[in-house]
C-alpha cells in the first residue's frame, strides 16, 4: 500500500513557498518537493531524496535563520515517512 504524505509535511511545505521572506530559490524547491511526493508512488523514496537536497540547502549561510529552522523541521518530519 502507498503511504500518503502527512498534513505536517504539506503544511510546512505550503508555509515555506507562500513565505515571501522565504528566498526565491527555497521556495521553488519546496514547491517542487511537494509536487514530486504528492505524484510519487514511492513516497519514502522522495522524502530520502528531498532530505537531502533540503540538507544541502540549509547550509547556505545567507539563509534567514527563521527559514533554516523550517527547513531543519521539514526534513525531520520527512525523515519519519523514510524510516516508517
Amino acid at each position: 500500500m502507498a503511504k500518503k504524505v502527512p498534513e505536517s509535511v504539506l503544511d510546512t511545505l505550503d508555509r515555506l513557498i507562500q513565505d515571501d521572506t522565504v528566498p526565491r530559490s527555497v521556495r521553488r524547491v519546496a514547491s517542487e518537493i511537494k509536487e514530486r511526493l504528492l505524484s510519487s508512488k514511492k513516497v519514502s523514496v522522495e522524502a530520502a531524496s528531498a532530505i537531502t537536497i533540503l540538507e544541502d540547502i540549509s547550509s547556505d549561510p545567507n539563509l534567514p535563520m527563521h527559514v533554516r529552522t523550517m527547513i531543519w523541521n521539514l526534513a525531520s518530519q520527512l525523515e519519519r515517512i523514510s524510516v516508517e
